[in-house]
């Protein structure tokens, strides 16, 4: 009896492990910071950009678990479509994204080092923009004479995000690129200009289908996640721009077969950007990404990401 009793205790713990670092793999486009979310962009200007983040950075776990120097890094490859329509006289937009990934975690469990890899396709995100109040929805000449004589303006928009489980799964393994679920999100938020200087709020929450094909048939489920991100963003007459960005996030705790995995966690980030333009239709963006956790689980992040847009 005290065999099966430390096997199904080793069980849990091993079960706990994976699932907190799925729910890391998970978030690492969950809990994004994007300066410059509520701009508007003229109707007929779609745009494609392409992008590279780096993320690494070390997991602590509870205690119990016994497991040391857990360390993660990705290496991710992002395409992006967005397209800019009007609903009534009101701005909005659709947004694409496709993400590839190259993923290690690594650890020592009980004492033995381990290791797990991912490369492929990680869950694409499609996201519905509209901004109710404000600067209605204008062709880019009009919008340039519009911005010309309203140098103070604010802006609403609400959007809905939906994550698509179209990535990378395996139902026998514990760790993957995919979730497996469809992940809902809500947004609103704000958006204030005065001369060159430009502020964003925004407050989201994330709601999760149930995974009812999470290792070997056992069923995951979550509760939703609340974030927030602000935005204190400078523009510059030779066509840059910086931003700092502040967020916060509280992650809903995660269930296997309706057992919980104690894996509340609370992480803070903070962000710096710098964009310019290259032409009349291309740019460029750098962004540091710094993610703290708050409490004693959870995971310490640094990511930098690369990106490249051009209007259509």
């Amino acid at each position: 009896m005290k065999k099966i009793r430390t096997f199904i205790l080793t069980f849990r713990r091993i079960l706990a492990l994976f699932g907190f670092l799925m729910l890391l793999g998970s978030s690492c486009f969950a809990q994004d910071i994007e300066p410059r979310r509520w701009s508007n962009i003229p109707l007929g200007t779609d745009i494609l950009g392409v992008g590279y983040v780096h993320t690494n950075g070390k997991i602590f776990f509870d205690p119990l678990l016994q497991v040391q120097d857990a360390k993660f890094t990705s290496n991710s490859f992002i395409v992006q479509y967005i397209k800019p329509f009007k609903i009534g006289s009101k701005s909005a937009r659709l947004d694409v994204m496709i993400p590839y990934s190259i993923a290690r975690w690594e650890g020592l469990l009980n004492g033995v080092s381990t290791t797990v890899n991912r490369n492929g396709i990680a869950d694409p995100r499609i996201r519905i923009s509209l901004n109710f109040i404000g600067m209605s929805a204008m062709k880019p000449k009009e919008m340039i004479e519009f911005l010309k004589t309203n140098p103070k303006r604010t802006s609403f928009g609400a959007s809905l995000a939906i994550t698509l489980p179209l990535g990378q799964y395996f139902d026998d393994k514990l760790l993957n690129l995919g979730q497996n679920r469809f992940v809902f999100r809500p947004q609103i938020g704000m958006l204030h200009h005065w001369k060159n200087w430009s502020y964003e709020l925004s407050g989201s929450v994330f709601l999760y289908t149930k995974n009812e094909d999470f290792s070997n048939g056992k069923t995951r489920k979550q509760n939703a996640v609340f974030a927030a991100q602000t935005h204190l963003i400078r523009s510059f007459k030779s066509k840059m721009w910086v931003s700092l960005s502040f967020g916060y996030g509280l992650t809903g705790e995660s269930f296997v077969n309706n057992e919980p995995n104690n894996d509340d966690r609370s992480d803070i980030l903070g962000a710096t950007s710098f964009g310019f333009a290259l032409s009349k239709k291309q740019a460029i963006k750098l962004s540091y990404i710094r993610t703290e956790t708050l409490n004693d689980i959870g995971a310490n992040l640094n990511s930098i990401l690369l990106s490249w847009s051009t209007r259509m």
